[in-house]
């Protein structure tokens, strides 16, 4: 009976051994090999009416004999998704959340993301697949460090090329566009600026004569010469740093690192440049050129305050768009020379591939079949309709070309009562949508407003400022171990260069101790050696070295 009751009790420890060590992984559940109805997660636009009676959606999920239940939202999606992943309670796939790689690597090796290479092929996914043969560089994009493939490539591949360019180069090679009010240039007989110095005079002439008052009639003192956020997407101050070696764009690899043309990476925020360039900027932001707001102010409060004309000079892609009224008496600057004469333009990559906006997950019985659904995003007159709106709605009729016009604003407003923007926004699906540069050729035109934007760029910036089109490729892949240290690091790194940074715009510095200080400071306490480590890491290993 004794040796009886130790078996038991062995057998009792290893069952509950078993069951402690399969509540550490992915919950098993009974599967449906044969489903058909599947349950979806993710993201909308706040403008959208929902996927239910999005007739692209339905038409695809009847081609591929499924039907779907979607829960989409807009706001706290981060949030619904942690909540559901933290308690076991799977969908069978999260769309338009837009995982980071961190968090596809580490979920796919936790078994939450399931690996869909199986699925990769002419038979499954055939329209994915011709694309992943076409373009190597996409499915490396995809591929994680174990080899693996946890979701399906989503990007805007929006280039020169789409509008007929031989180079193509991204939308977002250059992401500020500056301008100055020559109305007021004229008024003053001054001539557009073409350094940082001679910008600094007519700053200068704008308040000492109240430009916004005595031009535009407004109230005595409203005048700002120059307004900006601060490292900000289109509307920072960033481009005019051009004048001291660097531009630091914020970017999705890491705020102010570069490749540089020999293969080495570094941050420009170490750079004697830099110090120089908050120095410089810093007397301006003393003599009140700058807008004390240019912290705190968000882009509708910068809009107003353009398109009423109190501002000489601003930052943005378009100068209708924040000018309003006032857009006839602007004018782009260029690239400015800084104190030394010269300037340097550091450009960024494109939009990346990323594989974070479809993830089929462990609960989903018959992944197959979802893919097949997936697969028809893969051809460009059905993305298209995706990320604008259904032929008939969005896109009105074809032309000779076959290409197919998109409606108009004033169309847009006379059927629809919105502007052709926000017609998208009502019909846009969040997801894996994946619209190469070639379809702006083949299926497509690109919105007017994205054509004015690259001739822009290709006429008033690349092609005259751009000395060099080298650029950290935001394509690069990552071990597990090197997301840990970017996750570890990258969030403080950035913080403390960038509060710092406004700390000496605003009050001055730094002095050599304080200079001292802050290098040391990014090293021992931010990582940022263990971070360049990474980085130049996986950039060695792009670049086949």
């Amino acid at each position: 009976m004794k040796k009886f009751t130790k078996i038991l009790a062995l057998v009792l420890c290893l069952s509950l051994c078993a069951s402690l060590l399969a509540a550490c992984g992915p919950k098993e559940v009974a599967k449906d090999t044969n489903q058909t109805d599947f349950y979806i997660m993710g993201g909308m636009s706040a403008l959208s009416a929902g996927y239910d009676s999005n007739v692209v959606l339905n038409e695809l999920a009847e081609n591929a004999g499924i039907t779907i239940e979607w829960d989409t939202m807009s706001d706290s999606l981060s949030e619904q998704v942690n909540i559901r992943i933290a308690g076991e309670q799977l969908p069978d796939a999260f769309q338009g959340v837009g995982f980071s790689n961190y968090d596809i690597s580490t979920y796919g090796a936790d078994g939450v993301f399931i690996d869909l290479t199986p699925y990769l092929n002419a038979d499954v996914m055939p329209n994915l697949t011709k694309i992943l043969e076409e373009h190597p560089d996409i499915r490396a994009a995809i591929t994680m460090s174990d080899g693996k493939i946890y979701g399906l490539p989503a990007a805007e591949q929006m280039g020169t090329a789409g509008i007929g360019l031989e180079e193509d180069y991204s939308i977002y090679t250059v992401p500020q566009f500056s301008m100055i009010n020559k109305a007021w240039l004229d008024e003053l007989g001054l001539p557009i600026p073409t350094t940082l110095d001679e910008l600094h005079d007519a700053l200068v002439a704008f308040k000492e004569n109240d430009m916004s008052a005595t031009y535009y009639g407004n109230a005595p003192g409203s005048t700002i010469p120059m307004s900006t956020g601060f490292d900000q997407w289109c509307w920072g101050q960033n481009v005019f740093y051009a004048g001291f070696g660097f531009t630091n764009w914020t970017n999705d690899i890491c705020n102010d690192l570069v490749l540089q043309d020999d293969g080495t990476v570094d941050f420009v925020s170490t750079w004697d440049g830099y110090r120089d360039a908050v120095t410089y900027f810093h007397d301006w932001y003393a003599e009140g050129l700058m807008d004390v707001e240019m912290f705190s102010q968000s882009t509708s409060q910068l809009i107003a305050k353009c398109s009423q004309g109190q501002v000489g000079v601003a930052t943005w892609w378009y100068i209708e768009e924040v000018m309003g009224e006032k857009s006839s008496d602007y004018v782009f600057l260029p690239i400015l020379e800084g104190p030394d004469g010269t300037y340097n333009v550091t450009v960024r990559d494109g939009g990346a591939v990323n594989s974070g906006n479809l993830n089929v997950t462990s609960a989903c019985g018959n992944p197959e079949a979802l893919l097949k659904f997936y697969d028809q995003w893969y051809d460009g007159e059905v993305v298209m309709q995706l990320q604008y709106g259904p032929i008939g709605t969005f896109f009105t009729e074809q032309d000779d070309k076959g290409m197919w016009i998109s409606i108009t604003d004033e169309e847009a407003r006379e059927k629809f009562g919105k502007s052709a923007g926000e017609l998208k926004g009502v019909h846009e699906v969040y997801g894996p949508k994946l619209i190469l540069s070639s379809y702006y050729n083949d299926y497509f035109y690109m919105e007017d407003r994205a054509i004015v934007r690259l001739q822009d760029l290709a006429n008033s910036w690349v092609d005259p400022y751009v000395k060099s089109m080298t650029t950290y490729p935001i394509d690069c892949v990552f071990t597990s171990d090197e997301l840990e240290v970017i996750d570890r690091y990258r969030a403080d790194f950035e913080s403390a260069v960038s509060e710092q940074e406004a700390l000496w715009l605003k009050d001055g510095g730094p002095s050599d101790e304080e200079w001292d200080a802050y290098c040391q400071m990014l090293v021992d306490s931010c990582g940022m050696e263990e971070l360049l480590k990474v980085y130049q890491a996986a950039y060695d290993r792009y670049a086949g070295k």
